[in-house]
């Protein structure tokens, strides 16, 4: 390739740098597995004769998804082994995202969840019809299957998503609301105010790795988990401190024992109290909440 030819790749893969990062990470629900799949992206798009590219945007996608579907099938297996519950890999993102509301119902901890739900090749075609807009013709070409099979996959997984999605999204201050009265209950060891502040039906999912001390299975219902997180806390020795941050385009907590990041909290918050608690200790996928990660869906 020329050095012309490479400045022009590289160009255009700098400008959607961000977008492909959030294509394969909202496929493998891995920012360190989506950089792995960005790296092998540029690795075949520096090949590719620009000069019969007739949209870069486009065949880029194509290249990441296909990457991304290659690694997923890996990594399902992967998860298989993994000790306890498994969650994405939550990510310090502007707060901007939050007023986004397509691009963080999208990245939120509950959607990856539901998501996890699909198989491969359901994920692909959910996640760029839905999330990135893409035609079908496009989403065929990127999954190798025909136009009509992709329009039945997409007509199936959305089907199976809308049956899992929280109910209705309620607005960044309502959620900021509700996690300010939970940390509030949390650090005075106020068992009432976490009861008042929890659904009835909260599930509490945490994610240790097998590193981490953390439940091996989810915890529902506001009595339980208002036990397990008082419990909890009432063992530790250290000082903790709980800090509002925003992860994954939603507010949530950023815990720190003895002055160590220990984990994030992150939420689901319908009807103004939370009904999803998603708490990653697992150190290994802790490296993204200190620093923002671009995120975006054009």
């Amino acid at each position: 390739m020329s050095d012309h030819a490479t400045d022009t790749a590289t160009e255009a893969f700098v400008a959607h740098r961000n977008l492909l990062f959030t294509v394969a990470y909202e496929m493998l629900g891995s920012a360190a597995d989506a950089e792995d799949v960005l790296q092998e992206t540029w690795l075949r798009w520096v090949k590719v004769d620009l000069g019969q590219v007739s949209d870069q945007r486009a065949y880029l996608v194509r290249i990441t998804t296909r990457q991304s579907l290659n690694r997923l099938r890996t990594m399902k297996r992967r998860r298989e082994a993994y000790v306890g519950q498994w969650l994405p890999e939550p990510m310090l993102t502007a707060p901007d995202v939050a007023e986004d509301v397509e691009l963080a119902e999208s990245v939120s901890m509950a959607m990856m969840l539901v998501l996890e739900t699909l198989s491969p090749t359901e994920r692909a075609v959910f996640v760029l019809r839905e999330a990135f807009d893409v035609g079908y013709d496009d989403i065929a070409a990127a999954v190798d299957k025909s136009p009509a099979a992709v329009r039945q996959i997409a007509h199936r997984a959305r089907r199976h998503v809308d049956s899992r999605r929280p109910r209705q999204a309620v607005s960044p201050s309502v959620a900021r609301a509700a996690l300010e009265s939970f940390r509030r209950a949390l650090e005075t060891g106020d068992p009432q105010g976490l009861l008042d502040v929890l659904a009835p039906e909260v599930v509490l999912v945490s994610d240790g790795g097998g590193i981490k001390q953390a439940a091996l299975r989810p915890i529902t219902g506001a009595e339980k988990v208002t036990r397990f997180m008082v419990g909890g806390l009432g063992k530790n020795k250290l000082p903790i401190t709980l800090a509002p941050t925003v992860v994954n385009g939603t507010p949530a907590l950023l815990v720190h024992l003895d002055g160590e990041i220990d984990g994030i909290m992150a939420v689901r918050v319908e009807d103004a109290r939370i009904s999803g608690l998603y708490y990653v200790r697992n150190p290994e996928k802790l490296h993204r909440v200190e620093s923002e990660t671009p995120l975006t869906l054009r």
